[in-house]
């Protein structure tokens, strides 16, 4: 045979073929760019970038590289070590459906799952639809006036809703929050960590009886019970409200399909988890929390509201209404910080009612219902004690051998709630069947007990009674709007979703090049497990040794997590960016008050940061101190030295984001790190631009104590049109113990005394996969790989810009970091054109704008990531070039000033079809700016939206029908 030369085979498996696949630029591409910038190689750009001081010289300590199929059959291994039980522990989490028709179109597609929040309408009207179904539906249940779009859990909606009481409750003077004593315990524990740095007495136990023993600013109970108790509470809401207090309830959303709505009894404020509408509990989230509160509150409502204004040419459209939430507008005044959601998951909560509709959430409620009244009047029948008289879906037990049967129930593949050593509590939900039924009558009554399901069936419907007070008997409609009764077929759901998918600019059309927010690749492989159902069907509180999957794979991530900042621990539990900052800087208050320097509360943040940032050092009982910033968008050494010294005393810690806010590496950042340090302070460092260190620099060696890292951005969770999100924290050994723990399922490493900040112990950890698939995927030299092409494609974009706007900060070499930032201001003084004009018009172009606004008015932050092709780059470059002409035209006179395509954009069909046309452009030039646009349009389905007219016209529900024609 004739010889030739073969390549071994190390170099024909590809071990590291993702690498190549997550970064966008080929190599040739990679070259083209450098030669642009003027630089022979990747090592040189980044050694003309970072600062040498703060460079890792060694390889961070994580696995090589590994194929996709490898680190898949690795994964399915470990999942395969947690152990499914049938669940009955309740507590807020329930097995449910996913409708595959939404399992599949929502959960499992980027269409769905790589979008941004809805900041820019025009192209987000498809996600915005989706979520005032959400509020609609929520609104319906809970019978009060104002949804918001979601919020993080059920638990910290429940401290949300605390401090919305102590803003609005009339008893001004009252510092006393009562907590009823069946209220979930995460909830309670959520409630007093909120509570303790704002000074907020929580008084927990029967607040019928407290009530008149306290002067309150609010009161919460969860309906039903977290034991299974429904109670009539419209007697305790009135003698509240005579108060001048709030009433706060915590409801099951399921069980409000049968129940009278908390507002119909008075309520003030309604919360819950939306989980069992189709979202599975996936070991804690993310699940979307429901918040619903009266018309009178809605500027104080946390988080985002979803509302119905109109577009340029009076046709209804949708928007964020009051979209400048309270952190940035009250900053270190604020009582929330909310900045992520969980839109993806609110949205198939919504998608799960529009599916089922009113009849089918009926049937589904109350076949719950009966299977728990057959259950009870089984074990009644048999001389069993029920603790609750009443009940939706919840019993709890009395029984001397709780202990025998709790383990029997184990050894039979059912988790139960164990109570305490005489009381066992168990929660029916859409999964259970008369199978589990039998079953557990059998473990509690010991076989040959004789019950017949059917006879106690039959008797239960022929008596016409309920299982919980007449008076909450539900007589009010819900979901009457024609959504919720038209898409029940499976084939007018698909279409209903793909018509909404079809209205939206994600990841699939083109680059969404947000400063701040790193939309990166969100590979399928990294996207897989998360539906597995080893990973998907777990209970929070299931027994640890059913979660050792779970427990292998958290471990794993902190160790990566770890090797990459450098810190010595990690805590997992908050679920979002903004909840990182908030638990990282309590860690901080609570290691000051062990060393007896509780005093110990400045926070010195420079003027620059995101609002999250303020905002969390005023939950933290934190006295902001701002930094000033130098003409290059730099931390002012000299007044933070001088500030630091003037308040050396009472220093806490300093917060700043590195990168900074302004895209650029910080030549002072260690002596920043070291003046805070030698005043007595701590750093948190905001990992909101983790991306651009990973492999590069570490947040711990540069002189970070705490950092919280975006998942959700720089290790590729995707957005999901406004959440999932998590934050965890990195920390150092010596405010290791300080960091939340949970009292439900307590945590090794933090003290056990510590509260909860989030709802679940690891917070929402089905969605931990994706970043722990990415790092394996990806291995230490794959990281560092990333983050000089983030890097690269950042100084690429920034110089080809620049010779069209002026890009407004730099640093070392007039290099950026991974993004910049170019001023819109000098050409609004020439033209009147401002930044939303530029945004708008990219929607023309098929382009999601860039970061709007911040961190400086009138600017544009860009973005790039890694993952994003020379030729993408390019085809952004192309338009925002166009842009520039057509501004120029402005300038010159050439075009109206206000009669031209950057004033009338976005272009939409309606505009194409036009027959009075009367624009001094072609219809051509405003929808076609370039030839490319032709093969492939993605259209606004809007004109532009009036803000104005939507925050005046407050309107957060589903239009009426008879509206969509006008």
């Amino acid at each position: 045979m004739p010889s030739q030369n073969q390549a071994p085979l190390s170099v024909l498996e590809q071990k590291d073929a993702f690498v190549a696949r997550h970064i966008g630029p080929s190599e040739s591409e990679q070259q083209a760019m450098l030669a642009e910038l003027g630089v022979a190689d990747l090592d040189t750009l980044i050694e003309q970038t970072v600062p040498g001081a703060i460079q890792v010289k060694q390889p961070i300590d994580l696995a090589d590289s590994r194929s996709e199929d490898e680190v898949l059959a690795y994964l399915k291994a470990v999942a395969a070590k947690n152990k499914i039980n049938t669940s009955m522990i309740g507590m807020g989490y329930t097995d449910t459906i996913v409708p595959n028709v939404i399992l599949r179109n929502v959960l499992e597609n980027p269409g769905w799952y790589t979008a941004y929040t809805p900041y820019q309408p025009e192209v987000s009207q498809g996600r915005l639809e989706a979520i005032l179904n959400f509020q609609t539906m929520i609104l319906d249940l809970t019978g009060l006036d104002l949804a918001n779009a979601s919020l993080l859990d059920e638990s910290t909606a429940a401290a949300e809703a605390m401090t919305l009481c102590k803003r609005m409750a009339k008893a001004k003077k009252a510092n006393t929050f009562l907590v009823d004593k069946n209220v979930h315990p995460q909830n309670i524990s959520v409630i007093q960590t909120r509570a303790e740095p704002l000074g907020y007495e929580v008084v927990v136990g029967d607040v019928t009886e407290l009530l008149d023993q306290h002067e309150v600013f609010g009161v919460l109970v969860q309906y039903p019970g977290t034991y299974g108790d429904v109670n009539d509470y419209a007697e305790l809401i009135n003698k509240v409200h005579d108060k001048k207090a709030l009433f706060c309830a915590a409801a099951d959303i399921m069980s409000l399909v049968q129940l009278k709505s908390p507002g119909e009894l008075g309520a003030d404020i309604v919360f819950g988890s939306a989980q069992r509408f189709g979202v599975p509990m996936g070991y804690g989230g993310p699940h979307a929390a429901f918040f619903a509160t009266r018309d009178a509150y809605k500027r104080s409502v946390p988080g985002r509201i979803i509302g119905v204004s109109v577009d340029t040419r009076g046709n209804k459209a949708l928007r964020m209404a009051m979209q400048t939430r309270e952190q940035h507008i009250r900053r270190e005044k604020a009582t929330s910080n909310i900045c992520t959601a969980q839109v993806l998951l609110a949205n198939m909560a919504g998608f799960y009612a529009v599916y089922h509709g009113p009849q089918g959430l009926k049937t589904i409620a109350g076949r719950i219902n009966r299977l728990t009244t057959i259950l009870a009047k089984g074990l009644q029948a048999k001389g069993v004690e029920l603790v609750n008289e009443s009940w939706f879906d919840t019993l709890s037990i009395q029984l001397d051998n709780a202990d025998a049967v709790y383990q029997a129930a184990l050894d039979a593949g059912i988790n139960l709630r164990r109570i305490d050593d005489k009381q066992l509590g168990m929660t029916c939900d859409e999964c259970t069947s008369r199978d589990t039924i039998n079953q557990l009558w059998d473990l509690i009554l010991g076989a040959g007990h004789g019950l017949d399901l059917d006879q106690i069936d039959a008797e239960i419907a022929a008596s016409g009674e309920t299982s919980y007070p007449a008076s909450l008997i539900r007589e009010s409609e819900i979901l009457q709007h024609p959504v919720f009764n038209s898409y029940h077929s499976e084939t007018e759901m698909l279409r209903y979703l793909k018509r909404l998918e079809n209205k939206d600019i994600s990841l699939t059309h083109s680059m969404i090049a947000l400063g701040s927010c790193t939309m990166k690749l969100n590979a399928t492989a990294e996207m897989i497990p998360v539906t597995w159902p080893e990973f998907g069907q777990l209970h929070p509180f299931a027994p640890i040794d059913q979660a050792q999957g779970y427990k292998q794979l958290i471990d794993e991530l902190e160790e990566q997590l770890k090797a990459i900042t450098g810190f010595d621990a990690v805590c997992m539990q908050p679920n979002s960016g903004a909840q990182g900052e908030y638990a990282g800087l309590l860690a901080i208050r609570k290691y000051h008050q062990s060393r007896g320097d509780a005093h110990r509360n400045i926070c010195l943040i420079p003027t620059s940061a995101h609002g999250t940032n303020p905002a969390s050092a005023a939950l933290a009982d934190m006295k902001v101190v701002l930094v000033a910033c130098d003409s290059k968008g730099n931390v002012d050494v000299a007044d933070l030295k001088e500030k630091a010294e003037q308040h050396k005393d009472e220093l806490s810690c300093l917060m700043i984001t590195y990168p900074s806010t302004h895209g650029v590496y910080e030549e002072s950042i260690k002596e920043i790190c070291q003046i805070v340090h030698d005043n007595g302070g701590q750093v948190y460092m905001d990992g909101a631009n983790l991306n651009a260190q990973v492999a590069i620099s570490q947040p711990a060696a540069i002189g970070a104590d705490v950092s919280h890292m975006n998942l959700h951005k720089t290790f590729c969770i995707p957005h999901g049109g406004g959440g999932p999100g998590m934050g965890p924290i990195g920390i150092k050994a010596h405010l290791a113990p300080f960091v939340a723990n949970h009292p439900v399922q307590s945590i090794e490493g933090p003290d056990p005394e510590n509260g909860a900040v989030s709802a679940a112990p690891w917070g929402s950890a089905s969605i931990l996969p994706i970043s722990w698939v990415y790092i394996a995927l990806m291995g230490g030299n794959g990281l560092r790989k990333a983050t000089e092409l983030a890097i690269l494609n950042a100084n690429y974009m920034a110089k080809k810009l620049g010779e069209h706007f002026p890009v407004l900060y730099t640093g070392r070499n007039d290099r950026v970091a991974h993004e910049c930032i170019i001023d819109i201001r000098p050409l609004k003084e020439t033209s009147g054109i401002t930044e939303e004009d530029v945004a708008k018009r990219l929607m023309d172009f098929g382009f999601h704008a860039p970061t709007m606004s911040f961190p400086v008015a009138g600017t544009l932050m860009i973005e790039p990531t890694e993952s994003e092709s020379k030729a993408e780059l390019d085809r952004f470059i192309e338009a925002m070039a166009q842009i520039r002409e057509e501004i120029g035209q402005v300038e010159d006179g050439d075009i109206d000033p206000e009669n031209n395509p950057l004033k009338h954009a976005p272009h939409t069909l309606a505009d194409l079809i036009d027959p009075a046309w009367d624009r001094p452009y072609s219809v051509a030039q405003g929808a076609f700016p370039v030839a490319r646009l032709k093969e492939s349009k993605v259209w606004p389905t809007v004109n532009r939206i009036d803000n104005v007219y939507g925050d005046r016209n407050l309107f957060c529900s589903c239009i009426p029908v008879e509206e969509y024609g006008e």
